[in-house]
Protein backbone atom coordinates (compact mmCIF):
# COMPACT_ATOMS: atom_id res chain seq x y z
CA UNK A 1 0.00 0.00 0.00
CA UNK A 2 1.34 3.31 -1.07
CA UNK A 3 1.92 5.88 1.61
CA UNK A 4 0.55 8.95 -0.60
CA UNK A 5 -2.67 7.26 0.44
CA UNK A 6 -2.12 7.71 4.32
CA UNK A 7 -0.29 11.07 3.85
CA UNK A 8 -1.79 12.76 0.90
CA UNK A 9 -2.74 16.28 2.47
CA UNK A 10 0.05 16.29 4.42
CA UNK A 11 2.40 15.69 1.26
CA UNK A 12 0.44 18.48 -0.67
CA UNK A 13 0.95 20.58 1.66
CA UNK A 14 4.29 20.33 2.60
CA UNK A 15 4.93 20.32 -1.27
CA UNK A 16 2.71 23.36 -1.64
CA UNK A 17 5.10 25.08 0.81
CA UNK A 18 8.36 24.05 -0.62
CA UNK A 19 7.39 25.09 -4.18
CA UNK A 20 6.40 28.42 -2.64
CA UNK A 21 9.78 28.66 -1.05
CA UNK A 22 11.56 28.03 -4.45
CA UNK A 23 9.31 30.80 -6.40
CA UNK A 24 10.42 32.94 -3.61
CA UNK A 25 13.91 31.99 -4.36
CA UNK A 26 13.40 32.59 -8.27
CA UNK A 27 12.06 36.07 -7.12
CA UNK A 28 14.74 36.80 -5.07
CA UNK A 29 17.37 36.02 -7.05
CA UNK A 30 16.55 35.72 -10.92
CA UNK A 31 14.20 38.67 -11.07
CA UNK A 32 17.10 40.93 -11.28
CA UNK A 33 18.13 39.52 -14.72
CA UNK A 34 14.92 41.78 -15.75
CA UNK A 35 15.41 44.93 -13.72
CA UNK A 36 19.17 44.87 -13.13
CA UNK A 37 20.61 46.84 -16.05
CA UNK A 38 17.30 49.29 -15.56
CA UNK A 39 18.64 50.38 -11.87
CA UNK A 40 22.07 50.14 -12.72
CA UNK A 41 21.77 52.83 -15.69
CA UNK A 42 19.32 54.44 -13.55
CA UNK A 43 16.56 54.36 -15.97
CA UNK A 44 14.60 53.19 -12.94
CA UNK A 45 14.35 53.64 -9.26
CA UNK A 46 14.84 50.56 -7.05
CA UNK A 47 10.94 50.80 -5.98
CA UNK A 48 9.63 51.47 -9.61
CA UNK A 49 11.95 48.73 -10.83
CA UNK A 50 10.26 45.80 -8.26
CA UNK A 51 7.06 47.53 -8.54
CA UNK A 52 7.25 46.75 -12.40
CA UNK A 53 8.40 43.44 -12.04
CA UNK A 54 6.13 42.56 -9.38
CA UNK A 55 2.93 43.53 -11.93
CA UNK A 56 4.98 41.89 -14.82
CA UNK A 57 6.44 39.08 -13.40
CA UNK A 58 3.32 37.84 -11.67
CA UNK A 59 1.51 38.36 -15.81
CA UNK A 60 3.87 36.60 -17.23
CA UNK A 61 3.86 33.36 -14.36
CA UNK A 62 0.46 33.42 -14.78
CA UNK A 63 -0.75 33.60 -17.86
CA UNK A 64 2.03 32.22 -20.04
CA UNK A 65 3.64 29.71 -17.46
CA UNK A 66 1.73 26.71 -18.21
CA UNK A 67 3.94 25.82 -21.28
CA UNK A 68 7.36 25.50 -19.85
CA UNK A 69 6.71 23.23 -16.61
CA UNK A 70 7.38 19.87 -18.85
CA UNK A 71 10.91 19.77 -19.45
CA UNK A 72 11.57 20.08 -15.85
CA UNK A 73 9.09 17.23 -14.49
CA UNK A 74 9.98 14.24 -17.28
CA UNK A 75 12.90 16.18 -19.52
CA UNK A 76 16.21 15.05 -17.15
CA UNK A 77 14.78 11.86 -15.40
CA UNK A 78 13.44 9.20 -17.11
CA UNK A 79 9.87 9.09 -15.32
CA UNK A 80 8.73 5.36 -15.98
CA UNK A 81 11.89 4.05 -13.56
CA UNK A 82 10.09 5.89 -10.89
CA UNK A 83 7.65 5.06 -8.41
CA UNK A 84 4.65 7.02 -7.31
CA UNK A 85 6.46 7.42 -4.09
CA UNK A 86 9.91 7.81 -4.79
CA UNK A 87 8.37 10.75 -7.34
CA UNK A 88 6.61 12.66 -4.73
CA UNK A 89 9.67 12.75 -2.07
CA UNK A 90 11.88 13.31 -4.87
CA UNK A 91 10.30 16.41 -6.39
CA UNK A 92 9.73 17.57 -2.56
CA UNK A 93 13.29 17.64 -1.62
CA UNK A 94 14.32 18.87 -5.08
CA UNK A 95 12.15 22.06 -4.54
CA UNK A 96 13.20 22.43 -0.84
CA UNK A 97 17.33 21.81 -1.95
CA UNK A 98 16.65 24.45 -5.28
CA UNK A 99 15.07 26.80 -3.08
CA UNK A 100 17.63 26.63 -0.14
CA UNK A 101 20.61 27.23 -2.76
CA UNK A 102 18.98 30.05 -4.36
CA UNK A 103 18.12 31.75 -0.80
CA UNK A 104 21.72 31.31 0.08
CA UNK A 105 22.75 33.04 -3.30
CA UNK A 106 20.40 35.61 -2.68
CA UNK A 107 21.69 36.60 0.99
CA UNK A 108 25.46 36.51 -0.74
CA UNK A 109 23.66 38.73 -3.69
CA UNK A 110 24.86 36.26 -6.63
CA UNK A 111 23.12 35.96 -9.37
CA UNK A 112 22.70 32.29 -10.11
CA UNK A 113 20.95 29.62 -12.45
CA UNK A 114 17.21 28.94 -10.70
CA UNK A 115 16.61 26.28 -14.04
CA UNK A 116 20.24 24.92 -13.23
CA UNK A 117 19.86 25.21 -9.39
CA UNK A 118 16.66 22.45 -10.12
CA UNK A 119 18.12 20.62 -12.70
CA UNK A 120 20.81 19.82 -10.31
CA UNK A 121 18.51 18.98 -7.17
CA UNK A 122 16.41 16.89 -10.04
CA UNK A 123 19.29 14.70 -10.75
CA UNK A 124 20.70 14.57 -7.61
CA UNK A 125 17.65 12.82 -5.70
CA UNK A 126 17.15 10.70 -9.16
CA UNK A 127 20.93 9.02 -9.26
CA UNK A 128 20.70 8.52 -5.26
CA UNK A 129 16.83 7.83 -4.84
CA UNK A 130 16.46 5.79 -7.88
CA UNK A 131 19.36 4.79 -10.21
CA UNK A 132 22.10 6.30 -12.03
CA UNK A 133 20.30 4.67 -14.86
CA UNK A 134 17.22 7.24 -14.06
CA UNK A 135 19.12 10.28 -15.43
CA UNK A 136 19.12 11.40 -18.76
CA UNK A 137 22.66 11.99 -19.05
CA UNK A 138 22.25 13.42 -22.62
CA UNK A 139 20.24 16.01 -21.39
CA UNK A 140 23.02 17.19 -18.92
CA UNK A 141 25.60 17.67 -21.71
CA UNK A 142 23.63 20.17 -23.19
CA UNK A 143 22.81 22.33 -20.13
CA UNK A 144 26.38 22.05 -18.73
CA UNK A 145 27.38 23.33 -22.54
CA UNK A 146 24.83 26.20 -22.25
CA UNK A 147 27.07 27.85 -18.97
CA UNK A 148 29.84 28.39 -21.91
CA UNK A 149 27.72 29.25 -24.99
CA UNK A 150 24.80 31.37 -23.30
CA UNK A 151 27.00 33.81 -22.16
CA UNK A 152 29.55 33.86 -25.12
CA UNK A 153 26.93 34.46 -27.50
CA UNK A 154 24.58 37.42 -25.66
CA UNK A 155 28.27 39.35 -24.60
CA UNK A 156 29.21 38.75 -28.27
CA UNK A 157 25.73 40.23 -29.82
CA UNK A 158 26.07 43.05 -26.87
CA UNK A 159 29.41 44.00 -27.88
CA UNK A 160 28.50 44.80 -31.21
CA UNK A 161 25.07 46.40 -30.59
CA UNK A 162 26.94 49.15 -28.20
CA UNK A 163 29.21 49.21 -30.74
CA UNK A 164 26.58 49.89 -33.23
CA UNK A 165 25.35 52.71 -31.03
CA UNK A 166 28.43 54.41 -30.28
CA UNK A 167 29.56 54.50 -34.06
CA UNK A 168 25.56 55.56 -35.00
CA UNK A 169 24.88 58.05 -32.35
CA UNK A 170 26.47 58.52 -29.19
CA UNK A 171 30.41 59.25 -31.67
CA UNK A 172 29.03 61.71 -34.10
CA UNK A 173 28.48 65.20 -34.65
CA UNK A 174 24.70 65.56 -34.19
CA UNK A 175 23.93 62.38 -31.44
CA UNK A 176 20.63 63.29 -30.65
CA UNK A 177 19.46 63.99 -34.81
CA UNK A 178 21.07 60.56 -34.94
CA UNK A 179 19.09 59.34 -32.35
CA UNK A 180 16.20 60.15 -33.40
CA UNK A 181 16.74 58.77 -36.89
CA UNK A 182 18.39 55.21 -35.36
CA UNK A 183 16.24 54.28 -32.04
CA UNK A 184 13.29 53.89 -34.33
CA UNK A 185 14.78 50.93 -36.02
CA UNK A 186 16.71 49.73 -32.18
CA UNK A 187 13.01 49.90 -31.19
CA UNK A 188 11.26 47.77 -33.91
CA UNK A 189 14.49 45.02 -33.23
CA UNK A 190 13.20 45.18 -29.73
CA UNK A 191 9.80 45.12 -29.61
CA UNK A 192 10.10 42.50 -32.32
CA UNK A 193 12.47 39.80 -30.36
CA UNK A 194 10.85 40.49 -27.02
CA UNK A 195 7.60 39.65 -28.26
CA UNK A 196 8.93 36.66 -29.99
CA UNK A 197 10.45 35.64 -27.31
CA UNK A 198 6.99 35.74 -25.25
CA UNK A 199 5.41 34.33 -27.75
CA UNK A 200 7.64 31.03 -28.34
CA UNK A 201 8.14 30.52 -24.49
CA UNK A 202 4.39 29.84 -24.84
CA UNK A 203 1.15 32.14 -24.61
CA UNK A 204 -0.44 28.25 -25.14
CA UNK A 205 -1.90 28.49 -21.30
CA UNK A 206 -4.10 31.96 -22.33
CA UNK A 207 -5.85 29.71 -25.34
CA UNK A 208 -3.17 31.66 -27.70
CA UNK A 209 -2.10 28.65 -29.96
CA UNK A 210 -0.21 30.26 -32.74
CA UNK A 211 1.33 28.27 -35.43
CA UNK A 212 5.21 29.68 -35.69
CA UNK A 213 4.27 31.84 -38.71
CA UNK A 214 1.37 33.20 -37.12
CA UNK A 215 3.83 33.79 -34.13
CA UNK A 216 6.35 35.34 -36.66
CA UNK A 217 3.78 38.00 -37.64
CA UNK A 218 2.66 39.09 -34.62
CA UNK A 219 6.08 39.80 -33.60
CA UNK A 220 6.24 41.70 -36.45
CA UNK A 221 3.40 43.49 -36.06
CA UNK A 222 4.40 44.27 -32.43
CA UNK A 223 7.47 45.57 -33.14
CA UNK A 224 6.39 47.94 -35.96
CA UNK A 225 3.91 49.53 -33.48
CA UNK A 226 6.86 50.26 -30.79
CA UNK A 227 8.74 51.52 -33.33
CA UNK A 228 5.85 53.72 -34.48
CA UNK A 229 5.33 54.77 -30.89
CA UNK A 230 8.85 55.76 -30.57
CA UNK A 231 8.70 58.08 -33.52
CA UNK A 232 5.81 59.59 -31.84
CA UNK A 233 7.92 59.97 -28.74
CA UNK A 234 10.58 60.90 -29.74
CA UNK A 235 8.95 63.31 -31.90
CA UNK A 236 8.42 65.53 -28.75
CA UNK A 237 11.77 65.70 -27.37
CA UNK A 238 13.20 68.77 -28.34
CA UNK A 239 17.03 70.24 -28.31
CA UNK A 240 18.77 73.24 -28.29
CA UNK A 241 20.63 72.61 -31.75
CA UNK A 242 23.04 75.13 -30.69
CA UNK A 243 23.39 73.45 -26.98
CA UNK A 244 27.02 72.20 -26.25
CA UNK A 245 27.49 68.45 -26.97
CA UNK A 246 27.17 66.85 -23.49
CA UNK A 247 23.43 68.11 -23.56
CA UNK A 248 22.92 66.33 -26.68
CA UNK A 249 24.33 63.28 -25.00
CA UNK A 250 22.25 63.50 -21.87
CA UNK A 251 18.90 63.91 -23.88
CA UNK A 252 20.33 60.57 -26.29
CA UNK A 253 20.76 58.45 -22.71
CA UNK A 254 17.47 60.10 -21.53
CA UNK A 255 16.03 58.03 -25.36
CA UNK A 256 17.83 54.67 -24.32
CA UNK A 257 16.39 55.59 -20.79
CA UNK A 258 12.55 55.22 -22.13
CA UNK A 259 13.39 52.47 -23.92
CA UNK A 260 14.80 50.61 -21.12
CA UNK A 261 11.36 50.79 -19.54
CA UNK A 262 9.82 48.76 -22.18
CA UNK A 263 12.69 46.36 -23.06
CA UNK A 264 12.39 46.08 -18.44
CA UNK A 265 8.65 45.18 -18.61
CA UNK A 266 8.46 43.34 -21.47
CA UNK A 267 11.85 40.95 -20.04
CA UNK A 268 9.84 40.56 -16.79
CA UNK A 269 6.67 38.99 -18.50
CA UNK A 270 9.22 36.99 -20.31
CA UNK A 271 11.29 35.80 -17.30
CA UNK A 272 7.83 35.43 -15.31
CA UNK A 273 6.66 33.17 -18.04
CA UNK A 274 9.64 31.04 -18.29
CA UNK A 275 10.88 30.46 -14.99
CA UNK A 276 7.75 30.19 -13.25
CA UNK A 277 8.58 26.73 -14.17
CA UNK A 278 11.69 25.84 -12.45
CA UNK A 279 9.13 26.62 -8.93
CA UNK A 280 5.54 25.11 -10.39
CA UNK A 281 6.49 21.42 -13.08
CA UNK A 282 7.85 19.68 -9.91
CA UNK A 283 4.97 20.91 -7.93
CA UNK A 284 2.90 19.93 -10.38
CA UNK A 285 4.19 16.54 -10.66
CA UNK A 286 3.61 16.32 -7.24
CA UNK A 287 0.29 17.32 -7.22
CA UNK A 288 -0.99 14.76 -10.29
CA UNK A 289 0.48 11.72 -8.13
CA UNK A 290 -1.05 13.20 -5.30
CA UNK A 291 -4.21 13.57 -6.24
CA UNK A 292 -4.74 10.08 -8.35
CA UNK A 293 -3.54 8.66 -4.58
CA UNK A 294 -0.75 7.32 -5.83
CA UNK A 295 -1.55 5.58 -8.94
CA UNK A 296 -0.76 8.24 -11.75
CA UNK A 297 2.48 7.64 -13.64
CA UNK A 298 5.10 10.25 -12.86
CA UNK A 299 6.08 11.23 -16.44
CA UNK A 300 2.19 12.14 -17.51
CA UNK A 301 2.13 15.22 -19.05
CA UNK A 302 -0.64 17.13 -17.22
CA UNK A 303 -2.21 20.38 -17.40
CA UNK A 304 -0.89 22.92 -14.92
CA UNK A 305 -3.64 23.74 -12.46
CA UNK A 306 -4.12 27.66 -12.39
CA UNK A 307 -4.20 27.32 -8.75
CA UNK A 308 -0.42 26.11 -8.44
CA UNK A 309 0.65 28.63 -11.36
CA UNK A 310 -0.84 31.14 -9.09
CA UNK A 311 1.28 29.80 -6.14
CA UNK A 312 4.45 30.01 -8.01
CA UNK A 313 3.32 33.82 -9.50
CA UNK A 314 2.66 34.97 -5.64
CA UNK A 315 5.99 33.28 -4.54
CA UNK A 316 8.05 35.08 -7.71
CA UNK A 317 6.66 38.62 -6.03
CA UNK A 318 7.16 37.97 -2.41
CA UNK A 319 10.68 36.95 -3.19
CA UNK A 320 11.02 39.81 -5.28
CA UNK A 321 9.43 42.45 -3.24
CA UNK A 322 11.57 41.48 0.32
CA UNK A 323 15.27 39.99 -1.37
CA UNK A 324 15.38 41.23 -4.94
CA UNK A 325 17.10 44.33 -4.34
CA UNK A 326 20.72 42.32 -3.30
CA UNK A 327 21.11 40.63 -6.59
CA UNK A 328 19.56 43.88 -8.79
CA UNK A 329 22.82 45.98 -7.18
CA UNK A 330 24.98 43.26 -8.34
CA UNK A 331 24.09 42.87 -12.01
CA UNK A 332 23.08 46.45 -12.59
CA UNK A 333 26.29 48.40 -10.19
CA UNK A 334 28.88 46.04 -9.37
CA UNK A 335 29.99 44.12 -12.82
CA UNK A 336 30.66 47.14 -14.91
CA UNK A 337 29.62 50.81 -14.94
CA UNK A 338 25.74 50.80 -16.89
CA UNK A 339 24.43 53.83 -18.94
CA UNK A 340 21.08 53.44 -20.37
CA UNK A 341 22.70 53.01 -23.82
CA UNK A 342 24.67 50.23 -22.70
CA UNK A 343 21.94 48.77 -20.69
CA UNK A 344 19.57 48.60 -23.45
CA UNK A 345 22.26 46.85 -25.82
CA UNK A 346 22.84 44.40 -22.86
CA UNK A 347 18.89 43.54 -22.44
CA UNK A 348 18.08 43.53 -26.08
CA UNK A 349 21.19 41.00 -26.52
CA UNK A 350 20.00 38.82 -23.55
CA UNK A 351 16.57 38.88 -25.35
CA UNK A 352 18.29 37.96 -28.79
CA UNK A 353 20.11 34.95 -27.18
CA UNK A 354 17.34 33.75 -24.86
CA UNK A 355 14.83 33.83 -28.51
CA UNK A 356 17.68 31.76 -30.39
CA UNK A 357 17.94 29.14 -27.68
CA UNK A 358 14.40 28.55 -27.34
CA UNK A 359 14.10 28.12 -30.90
CA UNK A 360 16.85 25.62 -30.66
CA UNK A 361 15.51 23.94 -27.83
CA UNK A 362 18.53 24.96 -25.58
CA UNK A 363 18.00 25.39 -22.15
CA UNK A 364 19.83 28.58 -21.54
CA UNK A 365 19.99 30.39 -18.46
CA UNK A 366 18.67 34.06 -17.96
CA UNK A 367 21.03 34.63 -15.42
CA UNK A 368 24.17 33.85 -17.25
CA UNK A 369 22.92 35.04 -20.80
CA UNK A 370 22.19 38.39 -18.93
CA UNK A 371 25.34 38.24 -17.09
CA UNK A 372 27.29 37.72 -20.67
CA UNK A 373 25.75 40.47 -22.06
CA UNK A 374 26.54 42.45 -19.60
CA UNK A 375 30.16 41.59 -19.90
CA UNK A 376 29.58 42.04 -23.88
CA UNK A 377 29.13 45.89 -22.96
CA UNK A 378 32.37 45.95 -20.21
CA UNK A 379 34.88 44.94 -22.61
CA UNK A 380 33.66 47.41 -25.35
CA UNK A 381 35.20 49.71 -23.30
CA UNK A 382 37.93 47.96 -22.92
CA UNK A 383 38.87 45.55 -19.32
CA UNK A 384 39.70 48.14 -17.03
CA UNK A 385 35.81 48.62 -17.26
CA UNK A 386 35.15 45.44 -15.45
CA UNK A 387 34.72 44.21 -11.95
CA UNK A 388 36.98 41.65 -12.20
CA UNK A 389 36.77 40.70 -8.48
CA UNK A 390 33.12 40.18 -8.44
CA UNK A 391 33.02 38.34 -11.91
CA UNK A 392 35.34 35.86 -10.48
CA UNK A 393 32.71 35.12 -7.92
CA UNK A 394 29.94 35.40 -10.06
CA UNK A 395 31.48 32.28 -12.06
CA UNK A 396 32.26 30.22 -9.01
CA UNK A 397 28.75 30.41 -7.76
CA UNK A 398 27.80 29.33 -11.32
CA UNK A 399 30.02 26.09 -11.19
CA UNK A 400 28.57 25.12 -8.20
CA UNK A 401 25.35 25.52 -8.57
CA UNK A 402 24.78 21.92 -10.03
CA UNK A 403 26.55 20.06 -7.66
CA UNK A 404 25.32 22.14 -4.90
CA UNK A 405 21.63 22.02 -5.60
CA UNK A 406 22.35 18.07 -6.15
CA UNK A 407 24.03 17.49 -2.70
CA UNK A 408 20.90 19.37 -0.55
CA UNK A 409 18.65 17.07 -2.57
CA UNK A 410 20.11 13.93 -1.84
CA UNK A 411 20.35 14.79 1.97
CA UNK A 412 16.52 16.45 2.06
CA UNK A 413 15.66 13.07 0.20
CA UNK A 414 16.96 10.73 2.55
CA UNK A 415 15.61 12.71 5.69
CA UNK A 416 11.65 13.16 3.90
CA UNK A 417 12.08 9.15 3.19
CA UNK A 418 13.32 8.31 6.74
CA UNK A 419 10.37 10.24 7.46
CA UNK A 420 7.53 9.14 5.57
CA UNK A 421 9.01 5.34 4.39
Amino acid sequence: MSFIADYGLVLLVLACLFGFFMAWGVGANDVANAMGTSVGSRALTIKQAILIAMVFEFCGAYLAGGEVTETIKSGIVDASMITPDLMVLGMMSALLAAGTWLLIASIKGWPVSTTHSIVGAVIGFAAVGVSVDAVNWGGVGPIVASWVVSPMLSGTIAFGLFISVQRLIIDTDDPFRNAKRFVPLYMFVTGFMISLMTVTKGLKHVGLNLSGGEGLLLALAIGALVMLLGIALLSRIQVDVEADKSFHFASVEKVFAVLMIFTACSMAFAHGSNDVANAVGPLAAIVGVIQSGGEAVAGEKSLVPGWILLLGAVGIVIGLATYGYKVIATIGKQITELTPSRGFAAELATATTVVSASAIGLPVSTTHTLVGAVLGVGIARGIGALNLGVIGKIFMSWLVTLPVGAGLAIVFFLILRAIFI
